[in-house]
């Protein structure tokens, strides 16, 4: 194992705690950009490295009680064949396309949040 994929494991792991991201919007680039991965080998790694940090990190919230158990399986159970599928649909792209997609699904996202920070007081600040 490599220097590289225990610094990139540890940092996002962090940072997904903190923030509450999924594993796969940090690990993915980190291992493109950090540690040369191919964009698809990455989302590979990153979708079995996300299983113990989303474990650890639901363990963790559920004693603050911020789980929601019920949701979270039905999302898990959905998962599975839109998994499959979007596997499937990977490796019938190319591999740039695919690397479009994520870096448009990160600004989509960044774009929400950034919106809805500067346009929502926060929760205490409301209060």
């Amino acid at each position: 194992m490599s220097g590289g994929a225990i610094a990139v494991g540890f940092a996002a792991g962090v940072v997904a705690g903190m923030l509450g991201v999924g594993g796969g919007i940090l690990f993915v680039p980190a291992l493109v950009l950090f540690l040369d991965l191919a964009q698809v080998d990455a989302e590979a790694t990153s979708l079995l490295a996300i299983i113990p940090v989303a474990l650890v990190g639901a363990a963790n919230q559920k004693r603050y009680g911020n789980l929601r158990l019920r949701e979270a399986i039905v999302l898990g159970v959905l998962a599975i064949p839109g998994a499959i599928g979007g596997v499937a649909i990977v490796n019938a792209i190319p591999e740039r396309l695919t690397e479009v997609l994520f870096a448009l699904l990160m600004l989509y996202v960044a774009w929400q949040m950034t919106r809805r920070a500067l346009a929502e007081p926060a929760p205490e600040e409301a209060a």
